[in-house]
């Protein structure tokens, strides 16, 4: 089989268009191409008179060494690759050893925890929250009545905080071993739409997302999994043994004693509790840079046109997207889109009390009013804070407790237009153009009074800058929300190439909570790497 890339159409093609590009492509007749299948489909848009959909196609055709031969120097027409997973090893027949633990059951716990159930390891998923239905409910309490549940909410609870996002399922992760299509096509078997698999952005949004981690839920029980929901790990038991640190066991917050020699960490980016625990507990965390900012949002169809012109709601396209980026010359610092959720809105995502956080959520049609980003700012441990392991922890209570209090003490966030922002004044009144999405609820305010100067001001120099590049995008009008903090994981658990903690053996941190990730796939992936090295040390090989 044959992997054509970068075959473009155009955007109104008809089908058979596509065959007919294949076998001019590959300089064979029509009777040659025995069969095909799309790979992978994007558009390209830089031209908005002239949007092309853009293919990768796998095609069997006759004869196959010669059309590569004649096509030995065409970087686009490739044998196709091999994208099946093979299981590194597999649990021996009657195995009974001790179990392994996964801590968190969001996309990288989840996709551990599956990959070693089919390994035939039977693992224990330890979740802090609620099985995602109950856990659902508790996050509407918080969007629509302003009452927080701390251990149930965006952050905490069967899916991880992926679940209430846009579901973007792409990454620019290297994965030679196409460990993604794996993660991919157990999606699509736990009921996540078949175009996943072909799209060049997929998304699942989050009402499938919620179906599909049941699914993924009762495949792993099928697999003799277990679950343990409503039970956060308070403690961890480290024993010297042979010159070495060992994890021994665990201690729940049921008052039990769980004994755990093998134990993937994957509690994600909010887990500070843990993180404090951890870091008690001798096992090596460092602070690493993340971003800070805001939810910037505009009416859908003003991105539509900015970006597909003439071609604005094609059904084919569907709602547009945005990538920015600037260098801001005032503070040294780069602006950047972060989380694009297209046709979504902003969700209050805090997991404590007392504090207001910002994030973005969509569903699959991506059919709702406004579209919305992080607009994200880039801090460092060593100028913002130097304080430690755990220092860039109480940076971002600081300021999302800031956030709390200027938008009213009652889980309201505070909101500012672009253009009282850019002349520095405090917005009052009324919204204008563009009504805000969060709930509760947005109080118009001064964003200074809840990000530091620097943030603000690299936000003054990039939104005009933003504008050139989007039409519409620095509109007096347009709403931005406070805070965007938890970007990704202000820690790193070192690990080293086993994937175990470089000094605590048993211990694998995994995902974004340790740093090893951003985003559901690349966390996905990385569970996958995780319980693979985890399942060679069990049956004594190595990783």
């Amino acid at each position: 089989m044959l992997r054509l890339t970068e075959l473009k159409l155009p955007l109104d093609h008809a089908p058979e268009d596509l065959d007919a590009a294949i076998c001019e492509r590959l300089e064979i007749p029509a009777g040659d191409l025995v069969r095909y299948a799309v790979a992978r489909r994007g558009n390209d848009a830089r031209k908005k008179n002239a949007i092309k959909l853009v293919y990768a196609i796998d095609a069997t055709v006759r004869d196959e060494a010669a059309v590569l031969a004649r096509h030995a120097d065409d970087q686009h027409v490739r044998p196709a690759p091999d994208t099946t997973y093979r299981p590194p090893v597999t649990a021996p027949d009657g195995w009974q050893g001790q179990r392994p633990v996964v801590i968190g059951a969001g996309p990288c716990g989840l996709l551990a925890a599956l990959i070693l159930a089919q390994m035939g390891f039977r693992p224990i998923i330890i979740e802090r929250g609620k099985a995602v239905r109950e856990r659902t409910k508790d996050t509407w309490g918080l969007w629509r009545r302003s009452v927080l549940t701390p251990e149930s909410n965006v952050q905490f609870g069967e899916g991880g905080a992926g679940t209430f996002s846009d579901g973007k399922l792409y990454s620019r992760i290297k994965d030679p071993r196409h460990l993604g299509r794996k993660v991919l096509v157990e999606f699509v078997k736990a009921g996540a739409p078949d175009d996943i698999l072909t799209e060049a952005h997929p998304h699942i949004g989050t009402f499938r997302l919620v179906t599909m981690v049941m699914s993924i839920r009762e495949t792993i029980e099928s697999l003799g999994g277990e679950y343990r929901f409503g039970t956060r790990v308070d403690d961890f038991e480290v024993e010297e043994r042979e010159g070495e640190r060992r994890l021994k066991g665990l201690h729940l917050s049921n008052g039990e004693f769980l004994p755990a020699s093998h134990v993937v960490m994957a509690v994600g980016h909010s887990a500070r509790d843990t993180f404090q625990v951890l870091h008690d507990r001798g096992v090596h965390v460092e602070a690493k840079p993340f971003a800070i900012g805001v939810r910037i949002e505009h009416p859908q169809g003003w991105i539509d046109t900015a970006r597909y012109g003439p071609f604005a709601g094609n059904k084919i396209l569907g709602p547009a997207a945005y990538a920015l980026s600037h260098q801001a010359k005032s503070t040294g610092r780069t602006v950047y889109s972060f989380c694009m959720c297209p046709g979504g809105r902003v969700v209050a995502a805090t997991s404590e009390e007392g504090r207001v956080v910002t994030n973005g959520m969509s569903q699959y049609s991506r059919a709702e009013f406004n579209a919305n980003s992080g607009l994200v700012v880039d801090i460092d441990p060593s100028r913002d804070y130097p304080g430690g392991p755990l220092a860039g922890v109480d940076f971002q209570r600081k300021w999302e407790s800031l956030a709390f209090t200027a938008g009213g003490s009652n889980y309201r966030a505070p909101g500012q237009k672009l253009g009282d922002l850019v002349a520095g004044r405090a917005s009052e009144g009324d919204f204008g153009s563009v009504v805000p999405s969060y709930q509760p609820g947005v109080t118009l305010t001064d964003l200074n009074r809840c990000l530091p100067d620097y943030v603000i001001e690299s936000l003054r120099e990039a939104l005009p800058v933003f504008g050139r590049q989007v039409p519409g995008y620095d509109h007096p009008d347009v709403i931005m929300t406070g805070v965007e903090t938890r970007t990704s994981s202000p820690v790193r658990i070192r690990r080293g190439p086993d994937c175990q903690s470089v000094n605590t053996r048993g211990l694998y941190p995994a995902g974004e909570g340790a740093g090893y990730a951003g985003g559901i796939l690349s966390a996905a992936v990385d569970g996958i790497k995780v319980a693979e090295a985890l399942a060679l040390d069990l049956v004594g090989q190595p990783a």
